[in-house]
């Protein structure tokens, strides 16, 4: 693969303004007539979708805890015939979990210091000046073999902010890379797990269009790409040898798509389509049913809480659903998993009934979070794996289980080995997951 000059845009924490940024540099960079490809570190399935409006072209997870490096070299070559790379950093620059994963700890300096993107750093400068300087420092001196290219300063308040922020800067020898003015209107919409999915917004072209200009105002892109090519340079290359991507379950494969059953790892899609499966989408939400000579019909994540009464009222897509698990396999993740219980009950207490295929009830009414990778041992079979086979995954959701009474899918432990109770569901064809397959794990 040819050399693809790169940067990793990261932040101190969450909430920064990071994804911002992300979607004006690549539209604005896109604006330039560069071919951008877009890259997620870590497990978020929500902003590669967010990324693909802006570059217009499809972004992936790297994900250093749950990958293997031959995966993460068979993403790396999907940016051929890109001319830069812009990845968007998860939570922290240098926040990872515990205990190693397949090719470390799942931080976003990790995926950077693997690739060899120069880290850029957004800095929320409200209610502070020099001291900013003081953070980018430390970001910038705790590993010092990560590159850094420098900070782009987000909500100031004013000329004279800005002015006694960038003296901080220069004090400690930090580049500047450009400073975002303080605005209330630049904010994406978001939900209780994160951002709303891109093909809910409003209005997503214009708000894209907005941020680019916004950047191009604001940051010296020119920096930006010199950043890129210097600092990518100078580090070390991605994985290139034993690429490989996943394998399909199935050759056709009847998949959900819409504002119900969204949260799909674009590598995933990727892996499956190379190896020649066929993906047909279908839509519960519009009560259609999956394409009847399927091999395997795929519920994703999503927001079917949201959704609920239109589901269950949808009888042509349930009567189809269970026609087709009388002979052949259903998977659902997360939201696929709660669509394919017994009842759902939303956040007003109302319930509603889903696909019955498994005895599983789920509850909103009752909120509580669960998040974190997760290592998986199979007790049965599940996406063409077999029972045994080890998976690596990631679980996000709110939901509480009051039954779950069919035979359970897995041991399921999260990535320090402590045994967590959403074992997931097999009764039959059907099987289900709270957690989000990312990979099989090494052997």
């Amino acid at each position: 693969m040819s050399f693809v000059p790169g940067l990793m845009i990261s932040a101190p924490s969450s909430g920064t303004g990071k994804t911002t940024v992300m979607l004006g540099l690549l539209r604005a960079l896109a604006e330039d007539g560069l071919k951008v490809q877009p890259f997620k570190s870590g497990p978020d399935y929500i902003d590669p979708a967010f990324h693909r409006a802006a570059a217009h072209r499809p972004s992936y997870n790297i994900d250093t805890w749950a990958m293997p490096e031959s995966l993460i070299a068979g993403l790396s070559a999907q940016s051929e015939g890109a001319e830069i790379i812009v990845a968007e950093g998860s939570m922290g620059l240098f926040d990872g979990v515990a205990t190693r994963g397949e090719s470390g700890f799942g931080s976003s300096a990790e995926t950077a210091l693997m690739m060899g993107w120069p880290v850029v750093l957004v800095i929320d400068v409200g209610g502070q000046a020099q001291s900013a300087a003081a953070t980018a420092l430390g970001f910038k001196m705790y590993n010092p073999d990560l590159p850094f290219a420098g900070v782009i300063l987000n909500r100031c308040a004013s000329p004279r902010h800005e002015r006694l922020a960038r003296l901080g800067m220069d004090q400690a020898g930090i580049n500047v890379l450009g400073v975002l003015p303080r605005r209330g209107d630049l904010a994406l919409p978001e939900r209780h797990l994160g951002l709303i999915q891109a093909v809910e917004h409003p209005d997503l072209e214009a708000a894209i269009a907005g941020y680019a200009t916004f950047l191009r105002e604001n940051v010296d892109l020119e920096a930006i790409k010199k950043a890129a090519l210097e600092g990518s340079n100078g580090g070390p290359c991605p994985p290139t040898g034993d690429a490989t991507l996943p394998k399909p379950p199935a050759q056709k494969i009847a998949m959900a798509q819409d504002a119900a059953f969204s949260f799909t790892y674009p590598h995933l899609v990727t892996g499956w389509r190379a190896a020649g499966a066929e993906l047909v989408p279908f839509s519960p939400l519009a009560d259609e049913a999956p394409a009847p000579d399927a091999d395997l019909v795929w519920l994703p994540g999503g927001y079917p809480e949201l959704h609920a009464g239109k589901l269950a009222a949808a009888t042509n897509y349930q009567t189809a659903l269970r026609k087709h698990a009388e002979t052949k396999p259903v998977h659902g993740e997360c939201g696929g998993y709660m669509a394919l219980g017994d009842v759902l009950i939303d956040k007003s207490g109302e319930k509603h009934q889903m696909a019955g295929l498994l005895g599983l009830v789920t509850s909103f009414q009752k909120r509580k979070f669960h998040l974190g990778y997760r290592q998986v041992t199979l007790k049965a079979p599940m996406l063409g794996y077999e029972a045994g086979q080890r998976l690596r995954g990631h679980e996000f959701h709110y939901t509480t289980i009051l039954e779950e009474p069919d035979a359970p899918l897995a041991e399921v432990a999260d990535a320090d080995g402590n045994p967590v109770p959403e074992t997931g569901s097999i009764k039959g064809n059907v099987t289900g997951t709270f957690f989000h397959m990312i990979t099989e794990a090494k052997s």
